[in-house]
């Protein structure tokens, strides 16, 4: 594996990314928070189109369930990331371990957090096809797949997979992240800004670890005499 840090160039810009995503996470969490009338009108619209469809798809409905019951499912991801810290831990590659753990227990945390502060509630329908728990806003679902995926991807990045493998995995990853999206506004469980804002809140943690990871591992490095070559 090459260094774990990032190029100057490279850690500008996905730290500029980092921070347009959580800018613009904050800009919709006013909106939602406010109950802004064109963008509650334009959720409803989505969310209204999408449930009349699903109401006459019984089939599709119960694929969609099992994917985001089963294959899609918040705990299916913590369990992904669970055994690449296992994995990371018994290569010695203990700093990374750490901080994946780290990162995706913070990710969990302000998710959490966030929903009991805006405290939306979900779609109602008289006809539901599924049922969810808790507040809306943002979709646990969508912050967590980015999250989940972003850090995956960056781990294989790390060390250099091969071209074949890394376009199957990054294909594997949009799949997943858009298709949790948009499952969980076509079950009926949350409006479209719910997942939107799930996803740019997940791309910023993405971001933000990585990026913070660079700093540490390079801090590290500076310490440990000879770790400069190894895996942190």
């Amino acid at each position: 594996m090459h260094s774990p840090t990032l190029p100057p160039p490279t850690r500008v810009s996905l730290l500029g990314a980092g921070l347009v995503c959580a800018a613009l996470s904050v800009v919709l969490l006013v909106m939602v928070a406010v109950r802004w009338s064109p963008l509650m009108s334009l959720d409803t619209t989505v969310a209204e189109a999408l449930h009349r469809r699903a109401v006459t798809e019984p089939g599709l409905v119960h694929v969609n369930r099992v994917l985001t019951d089963w294959v899609w499912d918040p705990w299916t991801m913590r369990v992904l990331i669970a055994v690449a810290v296992i994995g990371l831990w018994r290569h010695g590659a203990r700093l990374l371990a750490a901080w994946l753990a780290l990162v995706s227990a913070i990710s969990s945390l302000v998710q959490q957090g966030l929903k009991a502060a805006v405290g939306r509630e979900r779609p109602q329908w008289p006809d539901p096809v599924d049922s969810a728990n808790y507040a809306a806003f943002p979709s646990g679902h969508a912050m967590t797949a980015m999250v989940s995926c972003g850090l995956l991807l960056w781990l294989l990045r790390l060390y250099d997979t091969r071209p074949p493998w890394w376009r199957a995995a990054l294909t594997l990853a949009v799949v997943s992240v858009a298709g949790v999206a948009v499952t969980r506004v076509y079950l009926g469980v949350h409006w479209p800004t719910d997942v939107l804002g799930g996803l740019l809140l997940g791309a910023a943690v993405v971001a933000f670890a990585v990026v913070g990871y660079g700093v540490i591992a390079r801090y590290a490095a500076r310490r440990t005499a000879g770790g400069a070559g190894a895996p942190l």
